[in-house]
C-alpha cells in the first residue's frame, strides 16, 4: 500500500501481540456492554467517528483512535489501544487508509467490524503529476483505489446507511433509535449534497489545485477537475516540472488559489503560489477536527469547504 509513511507490519504485529497480552477479553454480547450499558464503539479516525456518534446518539461510548490534530495516515498504535480493538463491542473503520490499524483489527480477532469501504463503491482517482501517476493502493478493493469516501456526501450517505443497518444487527434493543438516527442524518447529507449541486453549478472555472489529492469522488460528483500538486503526501515538495505544468494549467483554466490543509504544512502550497502568482486557501479533507478547523463538526466543516471553493472556482 502507498500512504506516506507506512508502519511495518512487523511493529504493528507486535505492538498488537503486547496489547492483546495486557488485556482480557469480555463479551462483545450487546446485553453485556462495558460502557455503562452502552455500546462500546471504536472508530479509526474523525469521519468513522462522527458516524458513530451521530447515529448511535445515547445508546454508544465512541473512542477514536486518532486523536485531534494527528494525521490520519501516519497514525502508530500504542499496545493499549491495539488492546482495546478485542474488547470492543464494535469497530468502525476505512480500509486501505491506515495500514497500521488494518493490521491490528486484522490480529485482533475482533468480531463485530465494519469495514465503511464495503459500503460503497471506490474508485481509482491517481492524479497525473509531472509524468508520474499518484495514488493510493487500496488493500482487498484492489490497487489504486482512493479511501477517501467522506468527502462525497452522496458516498458518505451510502456509508451512513450502513453502519445504521449495522448497528441495529448489533444491538438490536436499540434499532429503532439508530434508525432514526440515521434517517436524520441522511436528510442532512441530503441538503448538504444540494448544496454543492447548487453551489458549484455555475462557476468562472471547474479547476481547483491542492496539495493534497484527496478531493476526486468531491470533483467526481459534482463536475470539477482536481489538480495535485505532488500526489497523496501534502507536504512533498513538486517537482520544477509539476510547477511549469500547473502554471500552465492555472494559466489556461482560470485558476485562482492553491489549496492546503489544516493537518499539514502549507509551505508546498504557498511555493506552488508564488511561483504561478495564485493565491492560497484552506479545503480541509476533513481527517480530523482541531481548533484550527472551520467548523466543529463534518457538517459545518463541508460548508466552509463548499465557500472556500465557490471562491476559487467564481460561482455566480
Amino acid at each position: 500500500m502507498n500512504i506516506r509513511r507506512l508502519i511495518p507490519a512487523a511493529a504493528v504485529t507486535g505492538a498488537v501481540v503486547l496489547g492483546l497480552t495486557a488485556v482480557t477479553a469480555c463479551s462483545s454480547d450487546s446485553s453485556d456492554h462495558k460502557s455503562g450499558g452502552r455500546l462500546d464503539v471504536v472508530a479509526s479516525f474523525y469521519p468513522m467517528q462522527f458516524l458513530a456518534e451521530r447515529i448511535g446518539g445515547d445508546h454508544v461510548s465512541v473512542t477514536s483512535l486518532t486523536k485531534p490534530g494527528v494525521e490520519p495516515h501516519d497514525l502508530e498504535l500504542s499496545p493499549r489501544q491495539t488492546g482495546r480493538l478485542s474488547d470492543a463491542d464494535f469497530i468502525l473503520y476505512l480500509k486501505g487508509l491506515q495500514p497500521a490499524v488494518d493490521e491490528a483489527i486484522k490480529q485482533s480477532g475482533a468480531s463485530h467490524t465494519l469495514d465503511a469501504a464495503t459500503l460503497t463503491t471506490l474508485e481509482d482517482h491517481g492524479t497525473e503529476t509531472g509524468g508520474e501517476e499518484h495514488g493510493h493502493e487500496h488493500e482487498g478493493d484492489g490497487a489504486g483505489a482512493d479511501p477517501h469516501i467522506w468527502l462525497d456526501p452522496v458516498k458518505y450517505t451510502e456509508v451512513a446507511k450502513g453502519v445504521g443497518k449495522s448497528l441495529e444487527k448489533t444491538d438490536p434493543g436499540h434499532a429503532a433509535d439508530y434508525r432514526k438516527n440515521t434517517d436524520a442524518l441522511v436528510k442532512e447529507l441530503g441538503a448538504l449534497d444540494t448544496a454543492y449541486r447548487t453551489g458549484l453549478e455555475n462557476t468562472g472555472t471547474k479547476t481547483f489545485i491542492t496539495t493534497h489529492s484527496a478531493f476526486g469522488y468531491l470533483a467526481e460528483r459534482y463536475g470539477l477537475t482536481q489538480e495535485g500538486i505532488a500526489g497523496i503526501d501534502p507536504e512533498a515538495e513538486p517537482s520544477p516540472a509539476r510547477i511549469s505544468a500547473l502554471h500552465s494549467i492555472a494559466e489556461k483554466k482560470k485558476v485562482t488559489t492553491v489549496f492546503f490543509e489544516t493537518l499539514a504544512s502549507d509551505k508546498t502550497a504557498k511555493t506552488v503560489a508564488r511561483d504561478t502568482g495564485l493565491k492560497t486557501g484552506v479545503l480541509d479533507p476533513l481527517e480530523g477536527i482541531t481548533d484550527s478547523s472551520k467548523g466543529d463538526d463534518y457538517i459545518e466543516v463541508m460548508k466552509s469547504n463548499l465557500a472556500a471553493l465557490r471562491s476559487a472556482l467564481g460561482a455566480k
